[in-house]
């Protein structure tokens, strides 16, 4: 089952947004941002982490349904192919 990003993703929830996804790792292989609205580059952060952690155990993120300014913040901070968005 994929894990949901919020439709907010900010500094305010950004650390417990990360800890939920770390107790549901086997659900990051797959996540959907599809709801996802309201953000700023700490999202890139919190997914960074998420794939550094699925790498340790050989496997990779997919984002699915990645709204154009994630795609955007990801180019202009150097880490779109490390997230897939390219």
């Amino acid at each position: 089952m994929p894990f949901s990003l919020p439709s907010k993703v900010t500094q305010e929830n950004a650390v417990s947004l990360e800890k939920e996804g770390l107790l549901n790792i086997a659900g990051l292989q797959s996540i959907d941002c599809s709801k996802l609205i309201d953000f700023d580059s700490t999202v890139l952060t919190v997914l960074l982490v998420w794939q550094k952690k699925l790498q340790t155990k050989n496997q990779s993120i997919a984002i699915n349904h990645a709204p154009e300014k994630l795609k955007v913040l990801a180019n202009v901070y150097g880490v779109s192919a490390l997230l897939g968005l390219q």
